[in-house]
């Protein structure tokens, strides 16, 4: 078992699909956007899992709600920071 590939923290998925919905991804360098994964994960407990599968079947909704709602506080605090900053 590699480590690094079998386990990864599901927050991770979380904050990369919350920077694509704010268009982050076309707008931003790619040291802004490492620098805001980095500062937003540091604000969210870890979650690690094997599979994607396990966190659809197995998650409540009210706990992905919950997730949901960590990453978009963490990444407004986030980008405030890093453009407060420049």
């Amino acid at each position: 078992m590699k480590l690094d590939d079998d386990i990864h923290n599901y927050y991770e998925h979380l904050i990369l699909d919350r920077i694509v919905q704010l268009k982050l991804d076309s707008t931003k360098s790619p040291d802004y956007l490492a620098d805001l994964c980095c500062l937003a994960l540091n604000q969210v407990p870890p979650r690690y899992i094997r599979y994607e599968v396990d966190m659809a079947f197995y998650l409540p909704q009210s706990e992905r709600q919950q997730m949901e709602m960590n990453v978009k506080s963490a990444l407004d605090k986030a980008i405030k920071f890093l453009d407060g900053n420049k």
